[in-house]
């Protein structure tokens, strides 16, 4: 049987939230993020800029938008825990005399963001351009 411990979590432990904000994401996905906010409108940017170096939303399947969204999850947490990790007077728990186990995680995530871009190609596409057919009949050759 098992039971929940009866200690009480110490207000003074500084935590980086990892856990937290991996589990409200696996909910919510990204709509966890507020997109009014600083973050949320820079993942949405970097979101946008990834798509149009795919050769824009046109041309990007829906596996690549699978691994995209991966990619913005995986950036978000990312930035997250290094904003964490930075604001540590140092990496090194003293008291254990050993790193700290959320610079693991950041390996981990920084090796899957690196995955997931490889897998979509770090190669700049080009938008298709439209045919001469096209131009003409639209009567959009002088613009």
């Amino acid at each position: 049987m098992i039971t929940e411990s009866s200690q009480k979590p110490n207000p003074r432990n500084t935590n980086h939230g990892l856990t937290l904000m991996k589990r409200a994401i696996k909910e919510h996905g990204t709509r966890a993020i507020d997109r009014r906010s600083r973050l949320g409108k820079a993942l949405t940017q970097w979101q946008s800029e990834l798509i149009a170096d795919l050769g824009g939303i046109e041309q990007v399947s829906t596996q690549q938008k699978a691994l995209v969204d991966l990619c913005v999850r995986t950036k978000l947490l990312l930035d997250s825990l290094d904003a964490w990790l930075l604001a540590q007077g140092s990496l090194v728990n003293a008291r254990k005399k050993s790193v700290y186990p959320a610079l693991l995680s950041r390996t981990q995530l920084s090796d899957s963001l690196a995955r997931y871009l490889g897998a979509l190609g770090l190669q700049r596409r080009a938008k298709p351009g439209r045919s001469l057919g096209d131009l003409l009949s639209k009567g959009s050759v002088g613009e």
